[in-house]
């Protein structure tokens, strides 16, 4: 008997990282980018809103499962319509 498995392509783990986050997150952050260093991590990107940037800082809490270095998502005030 011949046992044949599919390999999924492994990603760096901060890009593995970026891909969970924007699943939970939707559209709240742009340009995200999820440094992982080997003492904690680093979150960067775009948001409208003070909410949406804790919400990324705890989604990379659960499933990053290291500290945050640091959370450089900047807040802009602009309108949607705006951008």
């Amino acid at each position: 008997m011949s046992l044949h498995l599919i390999a999924e392509p492994l990603l760096p783990q901060d890009e593995h990282l970026e891909i969970l986050m924007q699943r939970r997150l939707g559209n709240r952050i742009r340009d995200l980018r999820v440094q992982v260093r080997p003492n904690g991590l680093i979150l960067q990107g775009r948001a409208l809103t003070y909410h949406a940037k804790q919400l990324a800082q705890h989604a990379a809490m659960e499933f990053g499962r290291l500290p945050i270095l640091a959370n450089d998502i900047e807040v802009s005030y602009t309108s949607r319509g705006q951008e």
